[in-house]
């Protein structure tokens, strides 16, 4: 938000008024300078959720979480189960999946295509292979 030296700046500029009361001072000021104040100070507030966005993406990524590219963001997105998204992305087959993972490539199958829902710890086994964090396999 602002400070005080952003209060004096404004003020300044506006046409403000002072008001004690037995409360405290008070501000007066037009409508329209109340808004303008009010939108800059949204502004602010976006902006800072913007940096604090950026802050916690550079942590993520500085920890080795993966950077997913559009399309297989898009794709889950979608609605497309995230196993075969996430395995296509890392050009795995569902064979050389079973093989590292040893669940059956049928048992693979089955989860892609929505015939089974995968227990946590079979979905963990995955995620370790494809290198994802498990809440990504999670619906």
């Amino acid at each position: 938000m602002y400070g005080i030296n952003d209060a004096a700046k404004v003020s300044t500029r506006m046409n403000v008024r002072f008001h004690k009361t037995p409360k405290g001072e008070m501000a007066i000021l037009p409508r329209k300078d109340y808004e303008a104040l009010a939108a800059r100070a949204a502004e602010a507030d976006e902006d800072a959720g913007t940096a604090r966005l950026v802050a916690r993406a550079r942590k993520e990524i500085a920890s080795g979480t993966p950077l997913l590219p559009k399309a297989v963001v898009d794709r889950l997105a979608d609605g497309e189960n995230p196993v075969r998204v996430l395995r296509e992305w890392r050009d795995i087959t569902q064979m050389h999946l079973s093989f590292k993972t040893n669940i059956s490539q049928s048992h693979i199958s089955d989860i892609e295509n929505g015939r089974r829902t995968g227990t946590s710890a079979t979905l963990r086994t995955i995620a370790t292979v494809l290198k994802v964090p498990l809440d990504l396999l999670v619906a």
